[in-house]
């Protein structure tokens, strides 16, 4: 196990990658060379000796919610979801286990052939030991989003803050990529994002963070070095708190 560097602001950390950014520019399916630079920014935290947990989404092969918008079924959209995320969580294991990354995925539905199935103090018991845990299969139950799981698994094991991960630089007053107008918010309360309903993560997700005190950092993936930035306590994306 790394020796954790001295001087860090978190001390126990949960990320949350958006499946979509996985795909790169071509918005769909998995992107090998965008997986390196993702992984290159965990190999970058996992070197400071940070206990770190990661959830991925799945939105880059099917969105269950948006799946049951075109007709299908809700549940089964969900659990469709679910399995993207497995498929997605094995790619960054597997670029991870390449650059020397000790790495576990863990599963909220059961496959034992290719994954572990969660169990929290096994979990945190990686962790201690320097792995990196890929938190897969969302909560396990439909209707609950990978947002929502980031901030349970979050929660579970005792992380300091939920990194979020996205192509933006932080929190906007608007969608910046549709409104110019749209003006960057460097600080606000989880109980003003539900308020005025700026989309950081799902009202289940705020809701959680806020009932247990949990912050969340917005910040943008394609910045090298920005997560490991965050977790030194440097003014990095968007912290709600």
């Amino acid at each position: 196990m790394v020796q954790q560097a001295e001087g860090l602001k978190y001390k126990r950390v949960l990320v949350k990658l958006s499946g979509e950014a996985l795909a790169g520019e071509r918005g769909f399916g998995i992107e090998p060379t965008v997986v390196d630079h993702i992984t290159e920014e965990i190999r970058e935290v996992a070197a400071m000796g940070v206990p770190l947990g990661v959830v991925i989404g799945g939105g880059n092969i099917v969105r269950g919610a948006m799946a049951s918008q075109k007709g299908m079924d809700r549940v089964q959209a969900d659990y469709m979801g679910m399995l993207a995320t497995v498929i997605n969580a094995l790619a960054v294991q597997d670029l991870l286990e390449k650059k020397a990354i000790e790495t576990r995925v863990m599963t909220a539905i059961r496959m034992e052939e290719i994954a572990e199935p969660y169990i929290r103090r096994r979990a945190m018991r990686h962790m201690e030991k320097g792995r990196v845990v890929i938190f897969a299969g969302g909560t396990g139950n439909p209707y609950f989003s990978t947002d929502t799981a980031a901030v349970l698994r979050a929660i579970e094991i005792g992380a300091d803050v939920v990194i979020k991960a996205t192509k933006v630089a932080g929190v906007y007053t608007a969608d910046p990529e549709t409104d110019p107008s749209a003006k960057f918010i460097s600080d606000i309360s989880l109980q003003e994002v539900v308020e005025r309903e700026l989309g950081v993560m799902d009202a289940p997700a705020v809701s959680l963070c806020r009932e247990n005190g949990l912050p969340i950092i917005v910040l943008n993936l394609q910045e090298g070095g920005a997560i490991a930035a965050a977790i030194r306590g440097e003014r990095v994306g968007t912290l709600v708190s």
